[in-house]
């Protein structure tokens, strides 16, 4: 658990979870970035550049999801099962599985709650079994993931930086924007290959209504105080329109982030069929 001596408020939303960092409500907050089933959360690439916030950590949370329902339901007579959006991508076997209608809520708490004041045996709910207790209704069935190793990443975000020890191993995530000209995105990040500078992460995403990848996030291993990543920031600073830092932080583990190398490397000689190619074409062995 991160900050366990902390005291733990929970909020609506990440809007208003962020509102509460700027006016100095809370010192710091967890905000889920991406997750090892479905990938990116909505909404925080677009909002977390914006805050004015900084991220000073990295938390990795296992995950395990239950489904609930009113006292007296059954897994026969449920039809409909609500829950968050990302939730309800990491449950997707359970929902085809039992034939359920999804529908989404504002949170896996929020969900809860609707369903216990429901009453209605078709209606079940995709939470914690936390929920489950503070809400009055019946687990169904447990850690309903699709796998087992359903981990989400959370960005730990402060309305004022946090001094690193160069020491430690770092992670810096930045946003930019780039010219929409080819080759642009291929001379901006140059300097990082050049300086040895191992990037973990690079995304695309749309921001104010514009259907071409208006901004790029991109997260990498150094201190941008090195003169390495100084260097490869100056370069990607002279192609870019936009540059801004999000913060320096500790990486939090290694082995989680190796976790897909070796998912690759467990493939050997001879990949998926779903990724096999030949003279340059896809194809598939059966």
């Amino acid at each position: 658990m991160a900050f366990p001596s902390a005291d733990r408020i929970a909020l609506p939303s990440l809007e208003t979870t962020i509102a509460s960092t700027v006016r100095g409500e809370v010192d710091r907050i967890l905000l889920p970035c991406e997750n090892s089933l479905v990938g990116r959360v909505p909404d925080v690439h677009r909002i977390v550049p914006d805050s004015g916030l900084h991220i000073v950590g990295e938390h990795f949370q296992r995950v395990e999801h239950c489904l609930m329902a009113p006292p007296g339901a059954s897994l026969a007579s449920i039809r409909r099962v609500r829950s968050h959006p990302v939730a309800l991508g990491q449950v997707s076997r359970l929902i085809a599985a039992l034939d359920l209608e999804a529908i989404a809520a504002p949170t896996t708490s929020h969900a809860a709650e609707l369903v216990a004041s429901c009453k209605d045996p078709s209606e079940a709910a995709i939470a914690s079994d936390v929920a489950a207790d503070l809400y009055g209704l019946d687990i169904l069935k447990r850690n309903v993931e699709d796998d087992p190793h359903n981990t989400t990443r959370f960005y730990v975000l402060s309305a004022e930086p946090q001094a690193v020890e160069q020491k430690t191993q770092l992670l810096t995530t930045i946003v930019f924007r780039t010219q929409n000209r080819p080759g642009c995105l291929y001379h901006a990040i140059a300097g990082f290959a050049e300086n040895g500078i191992n990037m973990t992460k690079i995304e695309s995403y749309l921001v104010g209504g514009q259907f071409v990848p208006s901004r790029f996030l991109c997260e990498f291993e150094g201190d941008p105080a090195t003169p390495e990543v100084a260097d490869a920031l100056d370069i990607l600073a002279h192609h870019a329109r936009e540059l801004v830092v999000l913060g320096t932080f500790p990486m939090a583990s290694r082995h989680l982030r190796n976790r897909s190398e070796e998912n690759l490397s467990s493939w050997g000689t001879k990949p998926p069929a779903a990724f096999r190619w030949s003279d340059g074409q896809q194809e598939a062995e059966r």
